[in-house]
C-alpha cells in the first residue's frame, strides 16, 4: 500500500472515532478534512511524502459548496420537509386511523394492518421517518396496548411502517442521491414505488399470517361493530385528501408537467390547504412548522458543507481509487461484490446517518458498480438503469439500518413516545421479523431489477 492509502484509512477511522465524542457530525466532517489537509501539507513540506494536499484543496471545497447552494434541485428539500411537517399537524392521520380501525376491527391483526396502511400513506405524503414513527406511535400504540396486542408485534409494526418514509417518494433521501450521482429524480421516485409497495405487502402478509396462527397476539375488540358500507365510504373519504395531494405531487412529476422542485412547492401548498380545511391551521402552527423545517434543513445543509470538504480531501488522497481497487479485488462475481457493498452500507448504517452515507460513501462506490457488468434492460427509455437499480438497493438497505439494534434511529424515535412500561428490549424483539422481511425484499429487488426499472420505463415509454 502507498502512503496515500494509509491516509485514507486513517481519515475514515478518525471520523468514525470522533463520532462517539458527541460532537455534531457536520463539525466532525469539516474538522477531519482540515486536520488531514494540515497533516498532509506538513508531511509533504518536511518529509517529501508527495501526498499532494495543501490549502488550495480547501479552497476548491468552497467552490463546491457554492455549487450546492446554487443547485435548484436541492430547493425541493425544505419544501418537502415543510409538506411533511404540515401534514403531521393537519389531523389527517388521526381521521384515517379512526375510520380504518372501524373497517378492520373484526380481523385478527386488523389494527396492525391499519397502522401499516397509514404508514404507507404517510410515507408517500411526508417522507420524514422521525415524524412518521412518532405520529404512528402516539396514535396507535395506546389503542393496540388497550386491545391486548402482544407488545413486540405492536412495536415492530409501528417502527417498520414509519421507516417506509425514507423510501417511498417523495423521499428527500432520493432527491439527494439523484443530485450526487447525476440521475433523474423522476426515475428514482418511480423506481422506488415498486419496492415500497413490495415491502408494504410483505409487512401486511406477515401480520395476517402471524395473527392467524397466533390469534391471542392480536385479539379482536368485542365491542367492534360488524362491517357496513358506510365504514368503507368513510375510509374512502379520509384517504381521498392525502391521495389527491400525492397525485398532485408525484403525478405532476411523472407526467412531466412539473420538475421535482416545482412539485415540492405544490406539495407544501397542498399540505397547508389540507390543514386549513381540517381547521388545524393557525399562526402558531405555521411558526412551529417553519421552525421545524428550518432546523431540519439547516442540519442537512450543515452536513452537506462538512461532507463536501471531507469527500474532496478523500478524493485528493486517492480514496476513490483505493476503494475501487479493494472492491474489484473481491473474487465473488458481480452479485457477490454487490452483496459486500450492501453489507458494508448496512453496517455503516449502525454508526452513520443516511445523509453522511449518501454524501460520502455513495459517490465513492457508485463508479465501481458500473464496472461490474450488470446488464439491466432499461427498455430503451431509462438512462443508466443499472445505477437507478443500485441506488434503490442502497435506499432499501439504509431503510433496514433504521430498524437495526442497537442504534437504529427509528427505535429511539419510538421509545421517546412509549409509556414507561415499554422497554427498549421490547422494541428490539419487535423489529426482528420486520428486519428479516426487509432483507427478503432487498434480495427480491436484487435478483428482479425490473421491479425498479419497469415503472419509469412504462411511464416515459
Amino acid at each position: 500500500m502507498e502512503v496515500n492509502d494509509y491516509f485514507v484509512i486513517a481519515m475514515f477511522l478518525t471520523f468514525i472515532g470522533l463520532l462517539f465524542t458527541g460532537f455534531p457530525v457536520a463539525w466532525v466532517l469539516g474538522g477531519v478534512s482540515v486536520l488531514f489537509t494540515a497533516i498532509a501539507t506538513i508531511s509533504d513540506t518536511y518529509f517529501d511524502t508527495m501526498i499532494g494536499l495543501d490549502y488550495i484543496t480547501l479552497g476548491m471545497a468552497v467552490n463546491r459548496i457554492y455549487k450546492y447552494m446554487d443547485n435548484w434541485v436541492l430547493v425541493a428539500l425544505p419544501m418537502f420537509i415543510f409538506m411533511g411537517l404540515m401534514l403531521d399537524r393537519s389531523g389527517i392521520a388521526e381521521k384515517m386511523m379512526k375510520s380504518m380501525q372501524e373497517l378492520f376491527g373484526k380481523v385478527h391483526g386488523g389494527l396492525a394492518v391499519t397502522v401499516t396502511l397509514i404508514g404507507i400513506i404517510l410515507a408517500a405524503s411526508t417522507g420524514i421517518i422521525g415524524a412518521s414513527v412518532v405520529l404512528l406511535g402516539l396514535l396507535s400504540l395506546p389503542a393496540m396496548m388497550q386491545q391486548g396486542y402482544k407488545k413486540s408485534l405492536a412495536l415492530g409494526t409501528i417502527a417498520s411502517s414509519g421507516t417506509l418514509g425514507i423510501l417511498i417518494p417523495p423521499s428527500i433521501m432520493l432527491v439527494i442521491m439523484a443530485d450526487q450521482l447525476g440521475l433523474s429524480v423522476g426515475d428514482l421516485f418511480m423506481g422506488a414505488v415498486g419496492p415500497g409497495i413490495l415491502l408494504g405487502i410483505l409487512y401486511i402478509s406477515f401480520i395476517l399470517i402471524y395473527c392467524f396462527l397466533k390469534p391471542e397476539a392480536a385479539p379482536i375488540d368485542p365491542n367492534r361493530r360488524p362491517i357496513e358500507w358506510w365504514m368503507v365510504l368513510d375510509v374512502f373519504k379520509t384517504i381521498l385528501p392525502p391521495a389527491l395531494l400525492i397525485l398532485a405531487v408525484l403525478g405532476s412529476i411523472f407526467a412531466g408537467i412539473t420538475t421535482p422542485t416545482e412539485a415540492s412547492g405544490v406539495g407544501a401548498l397542498g399540505a397547508t390547504i389540507l390543514a386549513a380545511v381540517n381547521r388545524k391551521l393557525s399562526f402558531k402552527v405555521v411558526i412551529e412548522v417553519m421552525k421545524g423545517c428550518y432546523n431540519t434543513t439547516a442540519y442537512i445543509f450543515a452536513i452537506f458543507f462538512g461532507a463536501t470538504s471531507f469527500a474532496l480531501v478523500l478524493r485528493c488522497l486517492g480514496g476513490d481509487e483505493f476503494i475501487e481497487r479493494a472492491i474489484t479485488a473481491i473474487p465473488l462475481g458481480p452479485y457477490g461484490v454487490m452483496a459486500v457493498i450492501l453489507g458494508c452500507v448496512f453496517l455503516l448504517g449502525f454508526f452513520l446517518d443516511w445523509i453522511e452515507i449518501t454524501l460520502i460513501v455513495l459517490p465513492l462506490i457508485a463508479p465501481v458498480v458500473s464496472t461490474l457488468g450488470f446488464n439491466i434492460n432499461g427498455y430503451g427509455v431509462v438512462s443508466n438503469p443499472e445505477m437507478v437499480w443500485f441506488v434503490i438497493l442502497i435506499a432499501v438497505t439504509l431503510q433496514t439500518s433504521f430498524l437495526t439494534p442497537p442504534v437504529g434511529f427509528a427505535l429511539f424515535y419510538l421509545k421517546g413516545v412509549c409509556p414507561p412500561e415499554v422497554e427498549l428490549v421490547d422494541i428490539y424483539k419487535g423489529v426482528v421479523p420486520f428486519i428479516i422481511l426487509q432483507l427478503t425484499g432487498l434480495i427480491i429487488i436484487a435478483f428482479w431489477p425490473q421491479l425498479v426499472v419497469w415503472l419509469p420505463a412504462m411511464i416515459y415509454g
